[in-house]
C-alpha cells in the first residue's frame, strides 16, 4: 500500500530501445504538485533546442497530479509536448479513464521517447511494461474499431484506459489527436501526428495498487463536502443538464457566435441546432469521467440509412458546444444530423474537430472567391451547409489527395500562406481558434495563451463581463493574468475547469491536507505564476516571439459581443500583459 504524498513515479519508456524505467522524482512533485507543473518540468529537461516537433527523441509526457482518482472530478490527465501544428509548446488535457488507470498503476508520470521499428501499442499494467506488435490495427479505418480489438486481448476491464490515434495521426495531420476512452481526446495540438511519427499506435493502462490516505477522516469529510456541493447545489447543472451547448442561444444572442467562417457573429438557424434541441431530439444518455459525478459528457443517437430501405447503422457520438460551433456554425450547417455525421468523421480518423471546422471554413471561402486552381479540388465544389462535400473533403484532407487538401492537413496557417487568405484565416500562433467572437479580451487572451486556447484563460469570458461593467486596457491585462496563474493551479492538481467554482482555496487546502499536503493560498498562487514563466521560457527556447503574432483582419471586421474589436485595443492589451509579466 502506498501513501499518496509519497507518489512520485515517472515511468521513462524508449521506444527506440525497447525499455522502461521507473524513477521516483519527490524533487519535482514536492515543488510542482503534479499535472501541468511537473509535466513541464520533465518536458524542460528532456527537449532540447532546435528538436523538430516529429524527431523519434522528441518527448511526450502525460502527467496526473496529487487528487486525481481521489476526489470528485480531479480526472484530467496533461499531456506535454512540441506542438506539430504551431511548432511551439504543445500541451493538452483529456478525462475519461486514464488519470485512475495511472494513479492505480503507480505511474504519476509518464516520458515517453524514441520511435519504434514498426508499429506497436504500450501494455502497461502495475509495474510491467509491455511492447506489443500493432501491425494488425495500424490502418484501421476507425478509432472506435481500435479500441474494441485492444479490450478484446488486454487485462484490467474497468480500471483500465486505452488511448489510441487513426489513420490521421499515422498519416502525420498536424492537428490530428489521441482518443481516450471513446468519447475524450488530447486534441487541438496534434499529439496523434506526434503518435504516428513514432509508430506509435496505442497505450493501455490500469492497475491493481491501493492508495493509502495520510488522515483518513479528514479525507472522507473533505470528499463528502465536495461531492455534495457537486451534486445537490446548482453549480454543475448546466454541465449536466444540456452541457456547454447552453452556451448556443446565449452566444446568438449576444452576438458572439461564429457564423461562416466570422462573416457574421450570429447564426439564423441557431435554435435548429441548439443545446435544447440536440437535448429534445438527439440525447441517449450521459457518461461522466472516472471518479466524477457530473454527467458532462453528451452523447447522441444518429441513425444512418442503408441502401435497402428500414435498415440503418446506429451511432452514438458524443457533442458539446465546441464541435456544434466547428461542424455547425462556423460552416453554415443548419442540420443536426449534418452536424453530427460531420463530428462521427473526424472522431473515425482522429481529428480534431476544431481545427478541422475553422480550416474547411477557409477552404470554403477560397472555393468561393475562386482562389483553387480546378487541378486542386478533388472534384469538390465546397459550399456553405453543403455536409456531402464537407464529409468528401475530410476524406482528401486525410489522404492528402491534392496539394492542396495536403496543405489543409498541415493547418490553416500553413494553408494560407501557400494559397493565400490570410486576412479570413481564422488562426492565433498557428492554432484554430475556438467558437467565440466576444471581444478584446478574447483575442489577447488567445495571444498571450501559453498554448494559444481558449482555456488557457477564458478571454471570453472576460468579454462577456465587460458587457455588464465596462473594463479597460489594463483591467483585461490584470484578468488574464490572474486567469493564467490559477488555471495553472487547477491543472496542477488535475481539477476539471468544470468544477472550479467547487474547489474553493479552502477547499483544495483541505483536501491536500487530508493527503499529507500542506499549501497555503499564497503559495499556490505563487507557483501558478512560476509555471506559466517555465513555460513561457520553453517558448522562448522553441522560437516563439508575441511580437511576431499576425492577426487575421477579419477579427477587426465583423462586430463582436462588446462591438467592432479596435486592434489597437488588443496590441495595447498584449503590451501591459507583456511588462507585467516581464516577457
Amino acid at each position: 500500500m502506498t501513501d499518496i504524498s509519497d507518489m512520485s513515479n515517472v515511468l521513462y519508456i524508449d521506444l527506440t530501445e525497447k525499455t522502461f524505467e521507473k524513477v521516483s522524482r519527490k524533487d519535482l512533485y514536492r515543488k510542482y504538485l503534479g499535472g501541468t507543473g511537473v509535466a513541464t518540468a520533465l518536458f524542460f529537461e528532456e527537449f532540447k533546442d532546435g528538436m523538430d516537433p516529429l524527431d523519434p527523441r522528441a518527448p511526450v509526457v502525460f502527467s496526473i497530479g496529487p487528487l486525481s482518482a481521489l476526489f470528485p472530478s480531479c480526472s484530467k490527465v496533461v499531456s506535454m509536448f512540441r506542438s506539430p501544428l504551431t511548432n511551439e509548446l504543445g500541451e493538452s488535457h483529456a478525462g475519461g479513464r486514464l488519470a485512475l488507470a495511472m494513479r492505480f498503476s503507480g505511474c504519476d508520470s509518464i516520458v515517453i521517447k524514441g520511435r519504434a521499428k514498426k508499429p506497436v501499442y504500450i501494455s502497461i499494467h502495475d509495474d510491467e511494461v509491455l511492447f506489443k506488435d500493432a501491425s494488425s490495427i495500424w490502418g484501421l479505418s476507425s478509432t472506435t474499431d481500435v479500441g474494441k480489438i485492444i479490450r478484446e486481448v488486454e487485462p484490467g476491464a474497468g480500471r483500465r484506459s486505452i488511448i489510441r490515434i487513426g489513420i490521421a495521426g499515422e498519416k502525420l495531420v498536424k492537428y490530428s489527436n489521441v482518443n481516450v476512452d471513446t468519447y475524450r481526446h488530447f486534441g487541438r495540438l496534434g499529439l496523434g501526428a506526434v503518435f504516428g511519427s513514432k509508430n506509435l499506435k496505442a497505450i493501455v493502462i490500469s492497475g491493481n495498487k491501493e492508495i493509502e490516505v495520510s488522515d483518513k477522516k479528514a479525507y472522507n469529510l473533505t470528499f463528502k463536502q465536495i461531492y455534495e456541493e457537486i451534486v445537490k447545489t446548482d453549480q454543475m447543472h448546466k454541465y449536466h443538464d444540456l452541457g456547454t451547448t447552453e452556451n448556443i442561444l446565449p452566444l446568438n444572442e449576444i452576438k458572439g457566435l461564429p457564423t461562416k467562417n466570422f462573416q457574421h457573429s450570429s447564426f439564423e438557424f441557431s435554435e435548429s441546432i441548439s443545446g435544447e434541441l440536440f437535448a429534445e431530439k438527439y440525447l441517449i444518455k450521459r457518461v461522466s469521467c472516472a471518479v466524477c459525478p457530473i454527467g458532462c459528457v453528451h452523447i447522441a443517437m444518429l441513425k444512418k440509412r442503408f441502401s435497402r430501405l428500414h435498415e440503418y447503422e446506429i451511432k452514438n457520438i458524443s457533442y458539446d458546444y465546441e464541435p456544434v460551433y466547428s461542424m455547425g456554425t462556423i460552416l453554415g450547417v443548419q442540420s443536426p444530423e449534418g452536424i453530427l455525421e460531420l463530428i462521427d468523421k473526424c472522431e473515425m480518423y482522429g481529428l480534431d474537430v476544431i481545427s478541422t471546422g475553422v480550416v474547411l471554413a477557409w477552404a470554403t471561402e477560397m472555393f468561393q472567391l475562386d482562389r483553387i486552381p480546378e487541378s486542386e479540388k478533388g472534384g469538390l465544389n465546397l459550399r456553405w451547409s453543403d455536409v456531402d462535400s464537407y464529409l468528401q473533403a475530410i476524406d482528401l484532407i486525410v489522404g492528402g489527395t491534392t496539394d492542396f487538401y495536403s496543405a489543409m492537413g498541415k493547418g490553416i496557417n500553413y494553408a494560407a500562406k501557400e494559397y493565400g487568405g490570410e486576412d479570413f484565416a481564422m488562426q492565433i500562433g498557428g492554432l484554430e481558434v475556438a467558437g467565440y467572437h466576444t471581444g478584446p479580451a478574447n483575442i489577447a487572451g488567445l495571444a498571450v495563451g501559453v498554448r494559444h486556447s481558449h482555456l488557457d484563460n477564458a478571454g471570453y469570458s472576460i468579454d462577456q463581463k465587460s458587457l455588464k461593467k465596462r473594463l479597460g486596457e489594463e483591467d483585461i491585462a490584470d484578468l488574464l493574468i490572474y486567469e493564467d496563474n490559477i488555471r495553472s493551479i487547477f491543472n496542477s492538481l488535475t481539477i476539471c475547469l468544470f468544477a472550479r467554482s467547487v474547489y474553493s482555496p479552502d477547499t483544495i487546502k483541505a483536501a491536500l491536507g487530508s493527503l499529507g499536503i500542506h499549501a497555503d493560498e499564497e503559495t499556490l498562487n505563487s507557483l501558478g505564476n512560476d509555471i506559466v514563466m517555465k513555460k513561457y521560457e520553453l517558448k522562448k527556447r522553441m522560437g516563439f516571439d508575441l511580437k511576431d503574432l499576425r492577426f487575421p483582419e477579419r477579427f477587426f471586421e465583423t462586430v463582436s459581443s462588446t462591438g467592432t474589436v479596435n486592434r489597437d485595443s488588443v496590441e495595447q492589451i498584449i503590451r501591459i500583459y507583456c511588462l507585467k509579466r516581464g516577457i
